[in-house]
């Protein structure tokens, strides 16, 4: 329980200031959207609900589309993508997103490598063009280890309230950890950018990983709060570079 108590405490400031952000940016006509891409069971869901606790219902929108249509396979890739783009004042959460592509597509097959491959040229210019038009758009890459993953897709399934958060491709997460391994690595290194580079949080400690992501969203979103708002352990979340593929901060 003094666990609980003790997170609670060190994440009421951070609550607090994205409260205070999104009050101005509702006022400003702000568009903001945050992208959560990982592997299977990293705590993209708990760091969702965490950041969401105190956010305007209306004014914040969780995006979790399902698997794509006959239409939407014959439609442009991003399509059904930019339909849930934020109006003036919105926050977009997209709850894994257009790099579907690289990730489950290309492991799964579901897409063909020319597709794949034609995704990773286009889309950093695709975003850039979405900053362009006054679009804040933050990606967050969470990572979690072999072992902890297996831990989680375990209790997935013996746990009749996380019956809902399983997946038939679970199954799959363990056999083809190399396979994700490598899809992660191609396209964290083809798809950090100026206008849209990656943030990667390290998510074997779900507490700690939620804490960093709040501290990075308050710092980031809200410039007025810095001041009183610590900055993330390093060690948990770090701006993506080339180095992070082979020194450890990311699992292989």
């Amino acid at each position: 329980m003094s666990n609980d108590k003790d997170e609670a405490r060190a994440l009421a400031p951070l609550h607090l200031a994205l409260v205070r952000w999104q009050t101005g940016a509702m006022a400003r006509g702000d568009k903001t959207v945050i992208i959560f891409e990982g592997r299977d069971a990293a705590g993209k869901d708990g760091a969702i609900k965490t950041i969401t606790e105190h956010l305007s219902v209306r004014n914040t929108r969780i995006v979790a589309l399902a698997k794509p249509s006959d239409r939407d396979k014959s439609s442009w890739f991003f399509q059904r993508y930019v339909a849930q783009l934020p109006a003036g004042g919105e926050l977009v959460i997209f709850n894994r997103s257009w790099y579907n592509r690289a990730g489950v597509e290309r492991v799964m097959g579901f897409s063909t490598p020319e597709e794949q491959e034609d995704f990773l040229r286009v889309v950093p210019g695709f975003e850039t063009m979405l900053t362009g038009a006054g679009i804040r758009l933050i990606k967050l890459w969470l990572d979690v280890s072999k072992e902890e993953q297996a831990k989680r897709l375990a209790e997935r399934k013996n746990d009749p309230l996380k019956v809902l958060k399983a997946s038939p491709l679970d199954e799959y997460a363990q056999s083809h950890w190399g396979a994700y391994t490598a899809a992660r690595d191609e396209m964290l290194k083809r798809t950090s950018h100026e206008a849209a580079p990656w943030t990667c949080v390290c998510g074997d400690h779900k507490k700690a990983a939620r804490e960093a992501i709040m501290r990075f969203l308050a710092r980031t979103l809200a410039p007025g709060e810095p001041e009183t708002v610590h900055p993330p352990d390093p060690t948990v979340l770090f701006t993506f570079d080339k180095t992070a593929l082979k020194d450890g901060r990311l699992e292989r």
